[in-house]
C-alpha cells in the first residue's frame, strides 16, 4: 500500500485539476448575473483564468529546476489556495476584478501543479506500466469535470431563473436589485472557503508528507537550444491546432448554461449540461484508450475526431431552439481524443528538445483564453446560434493539421504524459 500511496495522491491532483477547470462553466453565467456584466466581459472569467497558463509555463520549469518536483506542487496548491481565498471578499463586495484576480492565481498555481504533476505520474514507477497510470489519472480529471458544475451549480445557481426576472424589472442602482444581487454574490462563499482550507491543507500535507523526490532525467544535451524546433513544422503546427481546440473546447462546455438560459432551459436543468459533456468525453477517451494504436493511430483519431467536432458544430448553427442547444454535448465525444492525438503527433521525433517543445505546446492553452472572449463579444452582436459558427475554423484548422501532419520518430510516450493533465 505504501507504494501506491503516491499514485493515489497524484490522482486527487489530477481530480482537483478538473474539478477547477470546469468550475468556470458554472462561474460564467453566475457572475453575469451577480456583477451585471455583458456575455464579452463574462467571458473573462476563461480569460484570465487560461492566460495564467501562458504567463507561467516557462517560469514554472524554472521554479521545478530550483526547488524539485514535490515542494513544487505544495507551491501551486498554496498559489491555488491564496486565489480561491479573492472570491471571499469577491463575494461581500461583488466587485468583479476581485473575482478574476482570484481565477488569475488559481489558473497560475495550475500551470505549475501541470508541469510538475504530469511527469511526476509517468515516472512514479516502472516504465512499462506507465500508460496505464497516466490513463488513470486522466478518468479522474475528466471525472472531476462531470462533478464540479453539478456541485457548484447546485449551490450558487439555485433560484436564478426567478431572480433574473426579479432583477429585469428593477432599474439599475435601485436598493431593492442591489440587495438581490449582493445575496446572490455571497452564495459562492461556502464553496470557496471550503476549497481554499482544502487546498491549503493539501499543500501542507505535500510539504511534510515523505512523498519521493523524482528526477526529471538529467540535462539535456549541446545542442538543446530551441533552434532544432524551428525546423519542425509538425511540431509547430501543433502548437497551432492545440491553439484553436483548447479555445473551441473552453467554448464548448462553458457557454452550455449561458446558451441553455438563453433558450429558456431552466437553471436547475441547464446546469447539468457540462457534466453531460464531460461524460460524453470520457466515453470517447475510453475508446482512445482501447483503440490507439490497436486499432486506429494516432492521426487517424485526430483526423476522425476534427471531422465529428466540425459536423455537430456546424448541426448546432443550423438546427434550430433548443434542439440547436442539445445537440453541442456531442462535442464532449468528439473532442475526446484531439488533445492527446495532437501531444504525441506534435512531439514525435523532438528527442532533446521534448521539454522545450511541452513547454511551448502548455503555452498554446492561451487558446482557453482569447477565442472565448471573442465568442462573448459575437455572442452579444449575433446571439448565441450564430455565435458557434466560430467553432468551424477552430475545428478547420486541426483537420487540415491532421491531414497535413507528417510525424518523426520517437516521443509518443511523451505526448501520452501530458495528455493526462488536460
Amino acid at each position: 500500500m505504501a507504494k501506491k500511496s503516491p499514485l493515489v495522491f497524484i490522482g486527487i491532483l489530477f481530480f482537483i485539476f478538473g474539478f477547477v477547470t470546469w468550475l468556470n462553466s458554472t462561474l460564467v453565467p453566475f457572475l453575469k448575473i451577480a456583477c451585471e456584466l455583458s456575455n464579452f466581459e463574462s467571458y473573462f472569467v476563461t480569460f484570465v483564468f487560461y492566460i495564467a497558463y501562458f504567463v507561467f509555463a516557462l517560469p514554472s520549469s524554472k521554479i521545478i529546476d530550483r526547488f524539485g518536483y514535490t515542494r513544487s506542487i505544495s507551491i501551486g496548491l498554496g498559489v491555488m489556495a491564496l486565489g480561491a481565498a479573492f472570491f471571499i471578499p469577491a463575494a461581500y463586495t461583488r466587485f468583479y476584478l476581485f473575482f478574476l484576480t482570484g481565477l488569475f492565481l488559481m489558473g497560475a498555481g495550475l500551470a505549475l501543479l501541470q508541469t510538475a504533476a504530469n511527469p511526476y505520474a509517468a515516472i512514479l514507477g516502472p516504465p512499462e506500466t506507465a500508460a496505464r497510470r497516466i490513463s488513470i489519472m486522466g478518468v479522474c480529471n475528466k471525472f472531476a469535470g462531470v462533478l464540479a458544475p453539478l456541485v457548484l451549480g447546485s449551490v450558487i445557481l439555485q433560484g436564478t431563473d426567478s431572480l433574473a426576472h426579479q432583477v429585469s424589472g428593477l432599474p439599475v442602482g435601485h436598493p431593492e436589485r442591489v440587495a438581490l444581487l449582493d445575496d446572490l454574490a455571497m452564495k459562492c462563499r461556502v464553496p470557496y472557503y471550503f476549497i481554499t482550507v482544502s487546498l491549503a491543507l493539501l499543500a501542507v500535507f505535500v510539504r511534510v508528507s515523505p512523498l519521493p523526490e523524482i528526477s526529471g532525467g538529467g540535462k539535456p544535451g549541446k545542442g538543446h537550444g530551441g533552434h532544432s524546433l524551428l525546423k519542425k513544422p509538425c511540431f509547430w503546427g501543433g502548437v497551432v491546432a492545440l491553439f484553436f481546440y483548447v479555445g473551441a473546447e473552453v467554448i464548448s462546455v462553458d457557454s452550455l448554461i449561458g446558451y441553455g438560459l438563453d433558450q429558456g432551459v431552466p437553471s436547475s436543468e441547464a446546469k447539468i449540461f457540462p457534466a453531460l459533456s464531460m461524460v460524453a468525453f470520457i466515453l470517447g477517451y475510453f475508446v482512445g484508450i482501447i483503440g490507439i494504436p490497436k486499432y486506429f493511430s494516432q492521426k487517424t483519431a485526430l483526423v476522425l475526431s476534427a471531422s465529428g467536432s466540425l459536423a455537430v458544430s456546424l448541426l448546432a448553427i443550423l438546427l434550430p431552439g433548443k434542439d440547436s442547444f442539445y445537440i453541442l454535448v456531442g462535442l464532449g465525444l468528439t473532442n475526446a481524443m484531439i488533445w492527446p492525438a495532437v501531444w504525441g503527433l506534435a512531439l514525435s521525433g523532438l528527442g532533446k528538445e521534448t521539454s522545450l517543445g511541452s513547454s511551448l505546446l502548455i503555452m498554446a492553452i492561451v487558446g482557453g483564453a482569447l477565442l472565448p472572449l471573442l465568442f462573448g463579444y459575437v455572442v452579444d452582436l449575433a446571439g448565441y446560434r450564430l455565435s458557434y459558427g466560430l467553432l468551424l475554423p477552430c475545428y478547420g484548422i486541426i483537420l487540415a493539421y491532421a491531414l497535413l501532419v507528417r510525424p518523426g520518430k520517437g516521443t509518443a510516450a511523451a505526448g501520452k504524459e501530458e495528455a493526462a493533465g488536460h
